[in-house]
């Protein structure tokens, strides 16, 4: 069964995944340009390295396409499938290099700021990044998951496998651990008064 593109945007991932399944290659590009994007930002929080993060999404959405006969309709979201995939390649990248490229930095391009404001905001991302990067790998996944990507609490649980206190405790030491290393920074980062 072939719809139209446009047609596509109200169909869930479930049935899109499903249709892919069944032969129908179209709807590979909307779920595609609906998942990718998710996946690629959550990729770049957790490793801070916009090509490893291409990497991992590519990886991520293959792994998808693979498992798509398999997919049983119900049991899951595609995209919390999706999360838990990137998330446990990321921290298999994670573990092997064990050492941040705290350089890495991505670049902000809005055509709307001026160059002061671009550069601001790319002290705020490199800052925020840096403190991140300082955060222990299960922290840092919490925090990126929930205050990054949005995602709700039972949401992540099912992503990380764990437990929902277990995900509020992750994300509370994370918060704080994160408010501990940008502390005093509120002047440079243009805040204000510290």
């Amino acid at each position: 069964m072939t719809m139209p593109y446009d047609a596509l945007s109200e169909v869930s991932d479930d049935a899109l995944l499903v249709l892919y399944a069944n032969g129908d290659a179209e709807v590979a590009r909307a779920l595609t340009l609906r998942l990718t994007p998710r996946v690629l930002r959550l990729a770049s929080r957790m490793l801070g390295d916009a090509a490893e993060a291409e990497d991992v999404a590519q990886e991520a959405m293959l792994r998808l396409w693979r498992i798509a006969a398999e997919w049983r309709q119900g049991e899951a979201q595609v995209s919390t499938w999706l999360y838990r995939v990137a998330s446990n390649l990321c921290t298999d990248r994670l573990r092997r290099r064990r050492t941040v490229d705290i350089e890495a930095v991505p670049e902000i391009e809005d055509g709307q700021a001026s160059a002061v404001e671009g550069m601001i905001e790319a002290d705020r991302v490199s800052a925020l990044q840096q403190a991140l990067d300082g955060l222990p790998d299960r922290q840092r996944q919490a925090v990126v998951l929930r205050h990054i990507e949005g995602l709700s609490n039972p949401e992540i649980a099912e992503v990380m496998d764990i437990g929902v206190e277990a995900v509020e405790s992750l994300t509370a030491r994370g918060k704080r651990a994160l408010a501990a290393a940008l502390a005093g920074r509120r002047e440079d980062l243009g805040y204000g008064d510290g």
